[in-house]
C-alpha cells in the first residue's frame, strides 16, 4: 500500500466512489460526518485526509485547523461539489489554502474528472512522503547539532553538522573522506536532504563495486550496440540524477581512464553517452567520498589531482570512532534503544564494565562496528542489562599492536590476517588480491570494510 488515506463526507455515494477508485493502491478509512472526524482524529495519523465542505454537522473548512493542528504532517485535499458558481468554489479554494490544506477539489456528478482527482492523491502522498523524510532528518540533524539528547558531542562532530548546515543549500561540489564505517554515506544524505534539490533523487554508486568494464556506461549511459550485450538504450546515473544529486562514493577506485571522463564531464556539464555521437546537458550535484587520504591516492596514482581540485571545492573529514570518544556512548545509547525495540525487548542500558569495554576499545570498524555490536549484543544477552559478557570484544588494542584481537572469532582473525598479508604482497591491489585469494572482487570489498582493514 502507497498511504493511508481518510475520507470525510457525509454522501454515501461519492465515499463509495472514492473508495473504490482508491483501495487498490491505498489503506482507506471512512468518516460520514464532522463527528465521526473528531474520533477519528485520536487514531493513528493518516496520509491523505479527503475533506468535504459541506458535512451535515459541521463545516469542512472550519474543521481543516483542527486536523492541521492534530496531524500536521497529514495532507489534507478540500473536496466540495455545493459551491453555487465559480467565484464560490474560487473562495472557497484560497480560504482552504490559508488554513492548510494542499489542494481543493471541486466536484460535480459528471463532470468530475477521475484522472485528475487520482493524479492530485499522488501528488498529495508523495508529497507527504518527502516531508516525513525530511521531518526525520531534521530531527537527526537537531540532535547532532546538540539537542537534550545530542548523538554527537565531540567537538570535531559538531564542527562537520555547523559546514553541513552552512554548505547544504548551495550547488557546490563536496568531498568526504574518513575510514569505512564513519557515516560519509549518512553525510551525504544530510547534504542531500537540506539542498534546494532535495524533492529530487540523490543517486548513489559505489565506484569499487562496478567491473571496470561497465563503469562507465553505468555513470554515463550507453546506446544500443555500444558494446557486446548492449541490447537497449542505457540512461546512465547522471541522467536518473538529473536535478537532484549523485553520490560517488570511493571515488578513489575508479580507473584513471574514467576519472578523465568524469573531469571534462563535470566541466563541461554535457554528458556523451557510451557510444553515442550527441552530447545532452546535465544538472545535478556532486558529492563524492573516500576512505583515503587524498594526498595519498593522488601520490598513489588512484586519483588524478586536478579531478581532486574539481570535487573538493568543499571537504569534509570524518574523524574515526578512537579519535572522538565522547561520541562513542551516545551512539552506543542511541544503537540500544533502536535495536531493543526492533527486537521487541526492555532493555535499560549497559553495566559500568560493558561501558568501561566499549569505551575503551579502538573501534577499527568506526561506528558501523559499533553498531553491529550493540545489535548482536541486544539479541544475545539474556537480562535487561547489556553487560561486558554480552560483548564481543575482548581486548582493547594497545598502542603499537597490529596484532592485537578486535571484535573478530578466531576464524574470522586468521581470514582477516591473510586478506592484510595479501594485500600487502600486490602493493594493495584489490583485483589482484581477490584473484590470488579465490575471491570476487566485490566479496574483497565487503571483507575489508568488515574487518576495518585500512588500504
Amino acid at each position: 500500500m502507497k498511504g493511508k488515506i481518510l475520507i470525510v463526507d457525509d454522501e454515501e455515494k461519492w465515499r463509495n466512489m472514492f473508495n473504490d477508485w482508491l483501495a487498490g493502491d491505498y489503506q482507506v478509512i471512512q468518516a460520514d460526518s464532522g463527528g465521526a472526524l473528531q474520533k477519528a482524529l485520536a487514531l493513528e495519523q493518516p496520509d491523505i485526509v479527503l475533506l468535504d465542505v459541506n458535512l451535515r454537522d459541521a463545516n469542512g473548512l472550519e474543521l481543516l485547523p483542527t486536523v492541521k493542528k492534530r496531524w500536521p504532517e497529514t495532507e489534507v485535499i478540500v473536496v466540495t461539489g455545493a459551491a453555487k458558481d465559480d467565484n464560490e468554489a474560487l473562495s472557497w479554494a484560497v480560504e482552504a489554502t490559508k488554513r492548510g490544506a494542499f489542494n481543493f477539489i471541486r466536484r460535480s456528478g459528471e463532470g468530475f474528472d477521475g484522472a485528475k482527482f487520482l493524479a492530485d492523491v499522488g501528488n498529495a502522498v508523495e508529497r507527504r512522503q518527502q516531508t516525513e523524510e525530511t521531518s526525520l532528518l531534521r530531527r537527526a540533524l537537531e540532535t547532532m547539532s546538540g539537542a537534550s539528547s545530542p548523538i554527537f558531542q565531540s567537538a570535531a562532530m559538531r564542527d562537520v553538522v555547523r559546514t553541513i548546515e552552512r554548505i547544504a543549500p548551495s550547488d557546490v561540489a563536496v568531498l568526504i573522506t574518513g575510514e569505512s564505517g564513519t557515516g560519509k554515506e549518512v553525510i551525504a544524505d544530510l547534504v542531500h536532504a537540506f539542498s534546494p534539490r532535495s524533492k529530487a533523487r540523490i543517486i548513489k554508486i559505489n565506484c569499487a563495486a562496478l567491473p571496470r568494464e561497465l563503469i562507465e556506461s553505468e555513470l554515463f549511459g550507453s546506446v544500443k550496440g555500444a558494446f557486446t550485450g548492449a541490447h537497449t538504450d542505457r540512461e546512465g546515473l547522471f541522467r536518473q540524477a538529473e536535478g537532484g544529486t549523485l553520490f560517488l562514493d570511493e571515488i578513489s577506485e575508479m580507473p584513471v581512464d574514467t576519472q578523465s571522463k568524469l573531469l571534462r564531464v563535470l566541466q563541461d556539464q554535457e554528458v556523451r553517452p557510451v557510444g553515442g555521437k550527441s552530447s545532452y546537458k546535465t544538472n545535478c550535484r556532486l558529492v563524492a567520498a573516500t576512505n583515503r587520504r587524498p594526498e595519498e591516492a593522488i601520490q598513489e596514482g588512484k586519483l588524478r589531482e586536478d579531478l581532486f581540485y574539481r570535487i573538493s571545492a568543499i571537504s569534509v573529514h570524518l574523524p574515526p570512532l578512537r579519535e572522538r570518544r565522547e561520541d562513542i556512548m551516545p551512539l552506543a545509547n542511541a544503537f540500544l534503544k533502536r535495536f531493543s525495540a526492533q527486537a521487541n525487548r526492555v532493555i535499560r542500558g549497559y553495566t559500568p564494565a560493558a561501558i568501561e569495554r566499549i569505551t575503551a576499545f579502538e573501534w577499527p570498524g568506526n561506528v558501523r562496528q559499533l553498531q553491529n555490536e550493540v545489535q548482536r549484543a541486544v539479541l544475545l544477552s539474556e537480562g535487561d542489562v547489556v553487560d561486558a559478557a554480552d560483548l564481543s570484544i575482548t581486548k582493547t588494542k594497545a598502542q603499537g599492536d597490529e596484532t592485537a584481537d578486535t571484535n573478530f572469532t578466531l576464524l574470522e582473525g586468521v581470514e582477516r590476517n591473510a586478506i592484510v598479508q595479501m594485500l600487502k604482497e600486490t602493493g594493495g591491489n584489490k583485483l589482484e588480491t581477490a584473484k590470488r585469494l579465490g575471491i570476487g572482487r566485490q566479496t574483497l570489498y565487503n571483507k575489508i570494510k568488515a574487518y576495518g582493514i585500512e588500504v
